[in-house]
């Protein structure tokens, strides 16, 4: 083994952590916006629920392939440049990808071309701003040890949950001046993020120490890939849910446009509440493999599906989504953890490339699909997604034997 890879690795700081945390607080806001008002924004324009659901979708598909391989490119030329550039890419790209919709709410765009060109600008907005994930959590995987990894990934994972209780609620603020206003508010939001990176993230010598390396994990590495599999499948049923979220509380509570933006972010919120509780106690102070956490949080997602998939009124649809919140809560930095224990010093922006793309990939099934089976009927959305927890869930138990 190099020299390099024994030492130990730099502490991260409280201050980096701080600054990690907001720049992926300030891209999940964006994100949990973008989901909270689409359904209700892309009916406004006369899309039709698999048109806004494929836009998900596809774009989906684009940040799987930019991931890794931003993810690998944070390896060779360090995690602070590719960082910046992911979130001045979201900025840009959300400006565009709102403005197409104003053109659409204006009457200046429509049908089909109206469809064309906010699929583009989504997918442009996408490659670019699938540089941040990675490029932080590697750059805080080189500041852990292995035993204060899981730890460590469930901080992150907290800048998810607080992005994902924050966006929905400045959502619903934000939605009472229009559809759009929230989304330009995300994108002012990662601007200021790219400018605080840019000022005071540190540089250090460990940013770049494995740069001269060209390391090329995959996503069939033995290593890695039944954390792939679990994060892959967790987020075909969770997209399945979440992107017919929005379809389900309109049709089944009778609510407008503005009404649908609202709940719809407050059932994200109720999710994003029980993933941070979850990583802030459980997480925290219960020392569990990777794989014990894997198969606590898929149990909690089947039992939020089934609670969806009977739901008619909102309470059940909330206690759903707190379900499938502590499961994510569990699942996800165990998996980032497990994949980044199980490679090499000189592989952890590959290996967070690939745990990066898994939500995406996720995300290119599961909305089509679940968009599909809701025209036949609101049930077999979340019954699909049930499906999918418990096939995965069966994988990591027999791999464990």
């Amino acid at each position: 083994m190099p020299a390099d890879a024994e030492a130990p690795p730099p502490v991260l700081g409280g201050r980096d952590l701080a600054i990690l945390l907001f720049a992926l607080v300030a891209t999940a806001i964006g994100q949990s916006l973008v989901f909270a008002v689409l359904a209700p924004l892309g009916r406004e324009v006369n899309l039709s629920e698999l048109q806004i659901t494929s836009i998900i979708a596809v774009s989906a598909l684009v940040f799987a392939l930019g991931s890794p391989r931003w993810g690998r490119f944070s390896d060779r030329t360090g995690r602070k440049p590719v960082i910046i550039t992911g979130l001045v890419g979201y900025t840009i790209g959300t400006v565009l990808f709102t403005s197409v919709f104003w053109a659409g709410l204006a009457g200046l765009l429509g049908g089909v071309a109206l469809y064309a060109v906010a699929l583009v600008a989504r997918c442009g907005q996408s490659m670019i701003m699938s540089a941040t994930t990675p490029a932080c959590t590697a750059y805080a995987a080189d500041h852990t040890t292995p035993a204060a990894r899981t730890r460590a990934m469930a901080r992150l994972g907290t800048a998810n949950s607080i992005g994902m209780i924050l966006g929905p609620a400045m959502g619903g603020a934000f939605a009472a001046l229009g559809l759009l206003a929230p989304l330009y508010f995300a994108g002012a939001l990662t601007a200021a993020a790219a400018l605080v990176v840019w000022r005071l993230l540190p540089k250090i010598p460990a940013d770049e120490r494995h740069s001269h390396r060209r390391a090329r994990l995959r996503f069939t590495d033995p290593r890695v890939r039944l954390y792939i599999f679990t994060a892959v499948a967790l987020f075909t049923g969770f997209s399945a849910i979440q992107q017919t979220l929005g379809f389900l509380l309109q049709d089944a509570l009778g609510l407008d446009s503005i009404g649908t933006a609202q709940y719809t972010g407050a059932a994200m919120m109720i999710s994003a509440i029980f993933a941070f509780v979850i990583q802030v106690t459980v997480m925290q102070h219960l020392q569990l493999a990777p794989g014990t956490f894997m198969r606590l949080g898929l149990l909690a997602t089947l039992a939020g599906a089934g609670c969806i998939g009977s739901a008619d009124g909102f309470l059940l649809i909330g206690a759903g989504m707190g379900c499938l919140g502590a499961g994510l809560g569990l699942t996800m930095p165990a998996v980032t953890a497990g994949a980044s224990i199980a490679v090499g010093p000189e592989e952890q922006g590959g290996a967070a490339g690939l745990v990066g793309a898994c939500p995406a990939i996720g995300f290119v099934s599961g909305p089509i699909i679940g968009g599909a089976l809701y025209q036949v009927a609101p049930a077999l959305a979340p019954l699909f997604s049930a499906a999918v927890f418990f096939l995965s869930l069966v994988v990591l138990v027999l791999a464990d034997r």
